[in-house]
């Protein structure tokens, strides 16, 4: 009866406050430069498409609309967006591409100023639309139905907008192609293009586009919001464009069959292979990258060009089919000789044409690129190949200096490269096999931004696509945008914890308070799992935890009943995340609510978990299996505290037969050591990262080898660590309004960083003497006070900068 009552409680509290968080949208990253009469109802530009073909096939599409003008205007605003996917030219300049990654009922469109690229009389803008269809990435949503949609911003505007004076063909010349690797793989086909179908310079003014049809027109765009609207709901871009820089491949490491000459790959040097000839060339970037591959090439009628990607090689014979998940080690990454090549592939067939240019539709990931090129009776000349790099446009705002500690700087600069590889139009796992934002890394991912940068777009659309994922039942998926719902029901909690970590760092609670029904929603929707004895039952969908050995599936150990302390661990820090924000700026009822399911659930954690032999918290009530994650958990959870917690994390780190957190995990595994006073052992627990930089890794694994992803942002946790522990720089009130500087500098004896915060920067200088005295050099932004915290004493500070000597 009770748990009834409380359900129905939490209902109407939903529902009270539901009609304010139905009516949130972010705003879009160039809000001020849209009409605001877009923003209501529905456009006068229409859905365009190819005449005569079904509305959801594999198909390439090129877009032509040629229009003059008298006088070039000073600014010329147009919103564009396409289903699945465009690229946008203007007079033969590339000035666009999406649409970002959204769902049905945000479907992103982009804001362009075309007045840099236009010419007075007579101007071309052209789009190439491709929609993959059934074979479309899972983290690719379609209206099922292949569409350009562009909208002039005002009546200036208004005579590019698509209708049927817009032209168009299908370009005949693309078809996917399937090259299978090892593992989950799910980021879409590559591409098989035949040149001599190509209609090369498309997007050219003087292109002769007068055997193209007129499109076919369907719906007039309509923004989220507008009265009885049947198609994709348009919102605003919430981020900015991607990057794009052009990048040069590092080396040729095998050369088969060609003499390659001075020069190549590092400026436009030529390359001819002869005719009826067969070419193997191994490039190595160097580094893993993501972009958009160029090759260059002309002559070579019939060749064949097979273009392969690879993060690493492979140790070992070929042994069974790439569709084994059982993965072979990759052993160091810097070596070649002797290992085999399996990636992904584009092919190109060449027409014996001159300049040809083939650059991906979508971008690839690759370290290494495996070209294999098959000549008939003409030579191919390969002109270049390079790469444009392409990422979401962070920027580094962060300094540190550890003198005579130089792989500390190694590892921010990795960690820096990997969270970068691991952003595009969404945070994502791995930029080469799924390309999904996940909410368990995307919270680690957040918080890498918040420590290394003063954007707040990333997070934010991050934050709200948890929330458009939420289903009926009350939880998010696992991870969003997604074509496939998978729900990994612990991930639906660090998604509101994440949450937690917006509203700390950055505070702007008149958003954070729109959330507040979304997390009384999945909290109720956990509550119905609550038993009798104030624990969690088998809690369903995938409870991921960790790729830990000894964690099936990565789930932690449960019985039958559920009867998990990793559950309900996790579950205490949510409640009482929560509570905070509710007590903050929400329904203080809420909070207390919250509060008391917490502290019931805590009263029990040690009668049921605690092992007195072991001094160490088991896994399940029958004590058959203890892990790091648990007792790390419970160090957080405060279930002990002062010399306890720092005895339980003293076992928790040296005892082997603990289950081992693997580098996902480590995140908690570092907090716990910060909250049981040995911050100070940061630097000793770094051995998961060394290992990987000796093996010649760019960026971090998803795993300790053998690993399947060499790019995972859940291992760029150094990056938030260094600052967090190491510089001790925290926030101690909502929206970092005061800092807390708590360094735990292990045997450092002199190390110094500056940080974003939301009013300027934070800097952390210490200098620690042979008798155990520190200065500190400390700087905070103006309007921001704080404390700093130094062997149990806490010291007052300021705006500005201040010097401390303490002892």
């Amino acid at each position: 009866m009770y748990r009834m009552k409380t359900r129905v409680l939490i209902f109407l509290f939903m529902l009270c406050s539901l009609s304010l968080g139905a009516q949130i949208r972010l705003e879009g990253y160039r809000q001020a430069d849209i009409n605001p009469e877009l923003l209501t109802g529905r456009w006068k530009a229409r859905w365009i498409s190819m005449p005569g073909e079904p509305a959801n096939v594999y198909g390439v599409y090129h877009m032509r609309k040629t229009f003059e003008l008298g006088e070039v205007p000073s600014r010329f605003i147009v919103h564009v967006t396409a289903d699945n996917r465009y690229k946008l030219y203007l007079n033969g300049r590339f000035v666009s591409l999406g649409p970002a990654r959204g769902d049905i009922y945000n479907w992103n469109f982009e804001t362009v100023d075309l007045a840099p690229y236009l010419k007075r009389g007579k101007n071309v803008l052209a789009a190439v639309v491709w929609n993959y269809a059934e074979q479309k990435p899972v983290a690719q949503i379609s209206f099922n139905q292949t569409g350009f949609l562009l909208q002039g911003n005002t009546e200036i505007e208004a005579v590019v907008n698509t209708d049927a004076s817009w032209l168009c063909m299908k370009n005949e010349a693309y078809a996917p192609w399937h090259k299978p690797v090892l593992g989950y793989y799910v980021a879409g086909p590559g591409e098989l293009l035949s040149a001599s179908k190509y209609p090369w310079g498309w997007e050219q003014s003087a292109y002769d586009d007068s055997k193209w049809l007129p499109a076919r027109t369907g719906i007039e765009g309509g923004v989220k919001g507008s009265r009885d609207y049947p198609g994709r709901l348009l919102v605003p871009c919430p981020i900015p464009p991607m990057d794009l820089q052009s990048e040069r491949f590092e080396a040729v490491r095998i050369s088969e069959g060609v003499k390659v000459p001075d020069g190549f790959l590092k400026t436009e040097t030529s390359l001819t292979v002869p005719a009826n000839s067969k070419v193997h060339l191994l490039l190595d970037n160097g580094k893993l990258t993501t972009g958009y591959l160029s090759l260059l090439f002309s002559r070579g009628k019939n060749a064949e060009i097979a273009i392969a990607y690879a993060e690493a090689l492979y140790e070992g014979k070929e042994k069974g089919t790439t569709k084994s998940y059982s993965l072979p080690a990759k052993g160091n990454r810097n070596e070649v000789e002797g290992k085999r090549f399996i990636g992904y592939e584009d092919k190109v067939i060449a027409d014996g044409g001159e300049g040809r240019d083939f650059t991906t539709l979508w971008w690839r990931t690759w370290r290494y690129v495996d070209l294999t090129i098959s000549t008939a009776d003409e030579p191919l000349v390969l002109e270049d190949v390079y790469g444009t790099f392409s990422a979401y446009p962070f920027r580094s705002e962060i300094a540190f200096s550890a003198p005579g500690h130089d792989e500390l700087n190694k590892m921010l600069d990795i960690g820096w490269h990997t969270a970068r590889l691991c952003a595009n139009e969404t945070y994502m796992d791995c930029p080469y096999y799924e390309q999904l934002q996940y909410f368990g890394d995307t919270r680690i991912q957040a918080m890498i931004t918040l420590y290394n940068t003063h954007d707040a777009y990333m997070v934010k659309n991050a934050i709200e696509q948890g929330r458009q994922s939420i289903v009926a039942d009350g939880i998010t998926m696992s991870r969003y945008p997604s074509s496939l719902h998978q729900f990994i029901s612990s991930f639906s909690l660090w998604w509101i914890c994440m949450g937690h970590d917006y509203w700390m760092y950055r505070g702007d609670e008149a958003y954070m308070k729109t959330l507040l029904p979304a997390y009384r929603g999945v909290l109720s929707w956990y509550e119905q799992w609550l038993k009798p004895d104030h624990s969690l039952g088998y809690v369903p969908h995938w409870f991921f935890a960790d790729w830990a050995a000894g964690f099936q599936s990565g789930e932690p150990v449960r019985e039958k009943e559920g009867n998990s302390a990793f559950q309900d661990l996790m579950y205490i820090l949510t409640l009482e995340s929560a509570a905070g924000m509710e007590r903050a700026f929400g329904i203080p009822s809420m909070a207390d609510h919250y509060m008391q399911i917490a502290s019931a659930i805590r009263g029990t954690i040690r009668t049921k978990y605690w092992d007195a032999a072991r001094g160490l918290f088991a896994d399940t009530y029958d004590h058959r299996s203890f892990s790091q994650h648990v007792n790390s958990l419970a160090i957080l959870a405060g279930i002990v505290a002062g010399e306890e917690a720092t005895e339980v994390m003293e076992r928790t780190l040296n005892d082997p037969s603990l289950i081992q957190a693997t580098i996902y995990f480590r995140y908690y595994v570092h907090q716990a050591l910060k909250a049981a006073g040995m911050g100070y052992r940061l630097l000793d627990n770094m051995q998961i990262w060394r290992d990987q930089m000796a093996l010649g890794l760019t960026t971090w694994a998803e795993m300790p080898e053998p690993t399947r992803s060499d790019c995972h942002a859940w291992g760029a946790s150094p990056n938030i660590e260094f600052f967090r522990i190491l510089l001790g720089i925290d926030s101690n009130a909502p929206g970092f309004k005061s800092v807390r500087i708590a360094p735990s500098l292990g045997n450092l004896k002199e190390v110094s960083g500056t940080m974003p915060h939301p009013a300027g920067s934070v800097t952390a200088s210490y200098k620690l003497d042979k008798k155990g005295k520190l200065t500190a050099r400390l700087v905070l932004p103006a309007g921001t006070n704080g404390v700093f915290l130094w062997k149990g004493k806490e010291y007052q500070l300021k705006s500005g900068e201040q010097v401390l000597t303490v002892e």
